[in-house]
């Protein structure tokens, strides 16, 4: 009997360590959210073809051994910036969930690599560094609020994982004293708190020492502390107000020494919002 799924998520994969480890946070995330697994491994040339069915045959049994879960597998020709969100959007994907090897890493996608697949995708992604996904999910979300009035879009997707892994949303902003910046920033706290109140989804708020030009840190430090499961952030890329030593502040969240899972989502105008990533 074939079995009927509302969702499909995307797990792009070089065989490495850290692909493991999108898969594995992949099937959590697909049995919580009756999704179907797409493998993803896209290849230079057609000389490679036959390696890499070869290969992911032996990663579609093992996985149908160790878990019991059919996924399927997708050998592609093109190259990993551009094809990635087209094999998504070509098969109705809900999500991405790819790993990287961070800012050093030497294999196949690294933290830069990352980020710019992350921007050029249509659809949501988390991205995850070789910690293991915890056996409770995406419990704790820490959402960084800035002075961004899109940050406000990524409550929806926020609030929906939430409500099916029972999450509690660590709501963080920065400790602005411009009498300007902070009103804006107090407004978006202000929203977020009615949404999730209303979504009777529990959170807390904490206000940071340190400025925007600081936050980044901040955020890192306090995300490790309540010991996050996921930060998620809304994608800006070059254009972010945090910015910082010539660095995006996303390429600093994605690749973040405590390993925490990353859900990006682009702006409104960016990715693909005909239908909810998460509806129970």
């Amino acid at each position: 009997m074939t079995m009927a799924y509302d969702k499909i998520i995307l797990v792009p994969t070089d065989f490495t360590k850290v692909s493991e480890t999108a898969i594995n946070h992949a099937l959590s995330m697909g049995s919580t959210i009756n999704a179907e697994l797409h493998v993803l491994h896209i290849i230079d040339s057609k000389k490679h073809i036959a390696e890499a069915r070869v290969k992911l045959n032996a990663l579609r049994e093992m996985i149908a051994r160790e878990s019991g879960v059919e996924i399927k597998t997708i050998v592609r020709i093109g190259n990993i910036y551009e094809d990635i969100d087209k094999v998504a959007v070509e098969n109705d994907a809900s999500l991405i969930i790819m790993g990287t090897h961070g800012l050093r890493g030497m294999q196949f996608i690294t933290g830069s690599r990352a980020l710019r697949i992350v921007t050029e995708s249509s659809i949501p992604f988390i991205v995850v560094q070789e910690r293991p996904i915890r056996a409770h999910g995406y419990h704790r979300l820490v959402v960084p609020l800035d002075l961004h009035k899109e940050t406000k879009q990524k409550l929806s997707l926020v609030a929906d994982m939430a409500k099916y892994f029972g999450s509690k949303v660590y709501l963080i902003s920065p400790g602005e004293t411009d009498e300007f910046l902070r009103n804006q920033l107090d407004r978006n706290i202000r929203f977020a708190e009615e949404y999730l109140t209303k979504k009777e989804i529990p959170y807390e708020v904490e206000i940071t020492e340190s400025k925007t030009d600081g936050f980044v840190k901040s955020l890192l430090k306090y995300s490790a502390a309540v010991e996050a499961d996921l930060i998620c952030i809304m994608n800006f890329y070059d254009n972010s107000i945090m910015s910082i030593f010539n660095q995006s502040y996303e390429q600093q969240i994605i690749t973040n020494e405590s390993q925490i899972p990353v859900l990006c989502v682009n702006p409104v105008d960016t990715y693909v919002i005909d239908k909810p990533m998460f509806v129970p």
